[in-house]
């Protein structure tokens, strides 16, 4: 029987009494996980010695710290306390793995980390496992898990729960258990009236769980992603991007600003074509020509609709369900979804479609409050349209409805990015040359490879030509590199600022070339170099003339009308910033992008010093910074001035 209580030290007392030994405890990444539970359980496990404690986990959100400098601490202090609370429980474990101080008696494993924050935690370099998202749920049931522990939203009766924000594993897990031989878990929900409530296979009743919290307000606030400012690199990726997506087909994103950016440009393609087809001519006049656009996408408004079909549902799918471009609603019957692709449905098929079919599933989601609002706000149809799915329903085509699969998600485009490529067509997502683990491989690998499994999709990684380090450009496009994600032989299509490369299939040569071409005109010779050194590429191979427009410079001089005239803003998605907040955003990000070293701060610092800066009242009193009382402050309100003058008129 089911026991609700009120008091997570409650909770923690029954689950320490019915699981003897050591605590075998999985729970949800990212949003669906119960921070004040799960604290209280490592609290008590942590002060008994005798108890051991195994989480099984991934993706444990952390709010970012205020900033090392004081011009950080000033922007991002209030920024912080507005986003998440001044009462946010920071989960402890993460904590204790900054500094490496976890208990000897308690170990963390996940298979995904937030992006970079661990890279200098031994024990969370030690213990994570690097695992296919669609592998996971085996490996909790090889494990021997006996306990998950899960955030959940409640109906207005009081009788129904949801798994909300976390489909993903869950239910996969009990069932991999069940196999492997394994009781049934022990389960506990932790109820948050703050989590969305959404229905259909995320709903199960009261008794699916055997301890139920519901502990009294007040409620911290849900964890909810800054969304991030797109830049022109950003534009670009999401503009090539969009126009490799054919209408009727099925979408899958990634997170941040590159998934932000194609969001946007899909948006702008359906509501104002024009518009979208003016941008993409400045940026490469050869578009409607190009053979991947020819052959895999279009330019032309949404007349049917995407499906989307993710492990996420970010913010830009809250963007492309408002604007009409994600509609297409699928059916899980295969002779009705076959009946409605081929034409023959009836006006009873048609009603059917309407009343059943879903036009987006996801295994979780994770976004800003703005996105969770919306969320909660869902008129009855447009919620009726999401569906929660288990992750094996989602990542692979799924053994037992491959051939539904194989119907519903025709024309798929799977969109991921990387952080780096080699020239022969390997990404680097997840990792370091050292196996330092940056984040993880997470839905990725799946995704690729589902791509080369389904007849007419796509996978299409992207990445930034370039990043800076120590304040010197570097290529993200390499010859080789000591960690690969997606190896070369599922090479498929990248996408970089400066252009499209469909290398899937290509020869070596082939595929050399099409890389380089998409590569920063500053470093293409050099990888061209590296290739004839390898016998990958003729001697005499010559680059053309076009290459030499692969440059930041020409990318800004492209964009810049539509930068002006907001048809690409810096944040299209919307902004959790204030309008002065993303003026410092901007100027703080030039600061430190021209103070990275020594050279550059001090040539930064003379020219605040003789150089009149902005007079943006606003903006300085935000920093508080209006009426500067010490030297360092003084020099810190020259250089804020500066920045905001220089990103002004950037």
């Amino acid at each position: 029987m089911t026991e609700v209580l009120d008091s997570l030290e409650l909770a923690v007392d029954r689950i320490v009494a019915r699981i003897p030994g050591t605590l075998h405890v999985a729970t949800p990444l990212g949003l669906g996980k119960p921070h004040r539970l799960l604290n209280a359980l490592y609290g008590r496990i942590q002060r008994d010695p005798a108890r051991r404690l195994h989480i099984y986990t991934a993706l444990s959100l952390d709010p970012p710290v205020a900033g090392r400098s004081d011009l950080q601490r000033r922007f991002l202090a209030p920024f912080l306390s507005r986003q998440f609370g001044d009462d946010f429980p920071r989960l402890d474990w993460v904590r204790a793995q900054r500094r490496d101080a976890l208990p000897d008696n308690i170990a963390i494993e996940e298979f995904y980390l937030q992006g970079g924050a661990l890279l200098r935690s031994r024990q969370a370099q030690r213990h994570y496992a690097s695992l296919n998202y669609t592998h996971v749920a085996r490996t909790l049931a090889a494990r021997g898990v006996s306990c998950i522990v899960q955030k959940v939203a409640v109906d207005a009766g009081g009788t129904r729960l949801s798994l909300s924000s976390n489909t993903d594993l869950t239910l996969d897990t009990i069932d991999a258990l069940a196999v492997a031989g394994h009781p049934r878990p022990l389960l506990v929900a932790e109820i948050d009236p703050e989590l969305p409530w959404l229905g259909g296979t995320a709903a199960v009743d009261a008794g699916f769980f055997d301890i139920i919290v519901a502990p009294p307000a007040p409620y911290p606030k849900l964890f909810a992603l800054p969304r991030q400012a797109v830049g022109d690199a950003d534009h670009a990726i999401g503009l090539y991007a969009s126009a490799l997506v054919r209408d009727g087909g099925t979408l899958q994103l990634g997170i941040g600003a590159l998934a932000d950016a194609i969001c946007h440009a899909l948006a702008l393609r359906h509501t104002d074509n024009a518009a979208y087809r003016r941008v993409l001519q400045a940026l490469d006049p050869g578009i409607e020509a190009h053979p991947a656009v020819l052959a895999s996408g279009g330019l032309g408004p949404f007349a049917i609709g995407l499906y989307g079909c993710s492990e996420m549902v970010n913010e830009g799918f809250r963007r492309l369900v408002q604007c009409g471009v994600v509609r297409r609603r699928v059916v899980d019957k295969l002779p009705l979804q076959q009946r409605l692709d081929d034409g023959s449905a009836s006006e009873l098929d048609r009603e059917l479609q309407a009343r059943d079919g879903q036009f987006l599933h996801g295994g979780f989601y994770l976004g800003s409050a703005e996105f969770y609002d919306w969320l909660r706000t869902l008129d009855d149809d447009t919620r009726h349209g999401i569906g929660m799915r288990r992750i094996s329903e989602l990542n692979m085509l799924p053994l037992g409805d491959e051939a539904l699969a194989r119907v519903q998600r025709r024309d798929a485009r799977f969109f991921n990015s990387c952080m780096m490529a080699t020239a022969l067509g390997a990404a680097v997502s997840d990792g370091l040359a050292d196996g330092e683990v940056v984040s993880g491989v997470g839905g990725q690998y799946d995704f690729v490879s589902m791509a080369h499994a389904l007849p007419d999709a796509r996978s299409t990684l992207l990445l930034r030509a370039t990043r800076e380090t120590g304040g010197a450009a570097q290529s993200n496009l390499r010859w080789n590199y000591g960690h690969t994600t997606i190896p070369r032989h599922l090479r498929d299509i990248y996408i970089s600022e400066y252009g499209i490369a469909d290398v899937r299939g290509l020869a070596d040569e082939d595929c050399v070339v099409a890389m380089t071409a998409i590569c920063d005109a500053r470093f293409s010779g050099g990888l061209l170099a590296e290739a004839k050194q390898h016998r990958k590429l003729r001697g005499d191979f010559a680059p053309p003339a076009s290459w030499a427009r692969n440059t930041p410079a020409r990318l800004r001089e492209a964009l810049a009308p539509f930068r002006r005239d907001g048809t690409l803003p810096d944040y299209p998605l919307g902004s959790d910033f204030t309008d002065v907040e993303q003026r410092l955003a901007k100027a703080l990000g030039w600061l430190q992008a021209n103070t990275s070293n020594r050279w550059r701060l001090l040539r930064t610092v003379a020219a605040a010093l003789v150089t009149r800066g902005a007079d943006d009242r606003e903006a300085l009193e935000r920093m508080a910074l209006s009426a500067p009382a010490s030297s360092g402050e003084r020099l810190s309100t020259r250089l804020l001035a500066y920045a905001l003058a220089q990103t002004r008129t950037a």
